[in-house]
């Protein structure tokens, strides 16, 4: 950055601004941790765009991030336009995680980057495309599948021809413990993380099937999130449950629905928010009430009992699964003939380097393409490769 004294200036309101606003609980920008600062052109103490607000610059035009466009949020297979997809529910995260940390007086900038790169990991088919692909990891022996651990995988390893963004250390241990399956009464952060233990998380997380589940954000921010993230869904999955006819409003228990202040989204969220604020206000950790935690609990059960696990939603299942493995084993075996004709080499392995290249394994290649994959790309691969396609009608002499 050109040493001017407004862009200097704009620095130090940054700093000023934060010094003067956020809670002592929050994690200031100037606490920012990059694993590669040698590889910043503008040191991020001089750029006016503060290091969690310049890693969202980042998240939102990676390649990764335009491919949320297509992805399955929980409901696959409908021809529905008001459905949520994951593009909506990553934005809905991101709005609900910078209410709740601006009540608290948290980092606005890094909640935004964590709450827009969480899901980046994500598969086609959504959370059942996630089983099969960890399925397959589990029987081919290169580990394990969770989507945290691939979203800080697109952004550290895969995008910028596998150079990775250089993103923060609280950005990428925000994502890759986000877990939103996971909810709990009390969220504490592992303050002091340090890269050496992000890595080793990280690590695991490829690796063990379940680690996900045993971390914990570093930062309050990311604490926010992760609780934001089940806010995010739990009343818009109703929403659009009813909207494909899967349920009725008036099934949503009478008694969560007392408690909560109603059975619709605007009004889960509401009272979810203004309950976590009011229990968390000035404190080092985030939690709820006794009788809104237990009304959450329940509501969440209603959720996998009569969505998430409705056999009517699940008769697709099976292909699905066979879908996945053939897509699996065509790559492997494009990869092994060295089938640069493929698209995994075409869309895939052309743009990444010899970084990437020399440190995966083959099966985990196919994996992280896969996982990339829109819904639409996926089933047109599908289709390319295993359906017979139509030559057309033949004109005759």
């Amino acid at each position: 950055m050109v040493k001017d004294p407004i862009f200097s200036k704009i620095v130090i309101n940054n700093l000023n601004r934060e010094r003067w606003t956020l809670s002592k609980y929050a994690c200031r920008s100037n606490a920012g941790k990059r694993q590669f600062p040698e590889r910043e052109p503008i040191r991020d103490r001089e750029n006016v765009r503060p290091i969690f607000f310049h890693d969202t610059d980042r998240i939102i035009h990676s390649l990764a991030y335009s491919r949320y466009i297509d992805k399955t949020q929980v409901f696959y297979l409908f021809e529905n336009d008001h459905v949520t997809h994951r593009v909506l529910h990553v934005q809905f995260v991101s709005k609900i995680a910078r209410t709740i940390g601006r009540f608290l007086r948290l980092n606005e900038d890094l909640i935004e980057a964590i709450a827009l790169g969480h899901d980046l990991g994500h598969v086609p088919y959504g959370h059942d495309g996630e089983e099969v692909l960890k399925a397959i990891c589990d029987s081919e022996k290169i580990g394990t599948f969770c989507h945290n651990a691939q979203s800080v995988r697109f952004l550290s390893e895969i995008e910028n021809n596998g150079e990775g963004l250089n993103l923060s250390l609280q950005v990428l241990d925000g994502i890759l413990c986000h877990n939103g399956e996971l909810l709990d009464r009390e969220y504490r952060p592992n303050y002091n993380k340090t890269w050496e233990q992000f890595e080793e998380e990280y690590g695991r997380c490829l690796l063990i099937k379940g680690e996900d589940k045993r971390i914990f954000p570093m930062t309050l921010e990311g604490c926010v999130v992760r609780v934001a993230d089940v806010i995010a869904y739990v009343g818009r999955d109703i929403e659009d449950a009813i909207r494909v006819n899967l349920i009725t409003r008036e099934e949503v228990p009478s008694p969560i629905v007392e408690v909560l202040g109603g059975a619709t989204n605007d009004k889960i969220i509401n009272t979810l928010v203004l309950d976590l604020v009011q229990n968390s206000y000035d404190k080092e950790t985030l939690f709820f009430s006794q009788k809104i935690f237990d009304a959450l609990q329940g509501l969440i059960k209603f959720n996998y009992e009569r969505i998430y696990f409705n056999p009517r939603i699940k008769t697709e299942t099976a292909k699905i699964d066979n879908m996945f493995h053939a897509m699996f084993q065509k790559y492997c075996n494009d990869l092994g003939n060295k089938d640069e004709s493929s698209k995994i080499y075409s869309y895939f392995l052309k743009t990444l380097g010899n970084r990437y290249r020399g440190k995966t394994d083959a099966k985990r290649i196919v994996v992280d393409f896969i996982a990339g994959m829109t819904d639409d790309f996926f089933n047109d691969e599908y289709q390319r490769t295993f359906v017979p396609q139509s030559y057309g009608y033949q004109l005759t002499n």
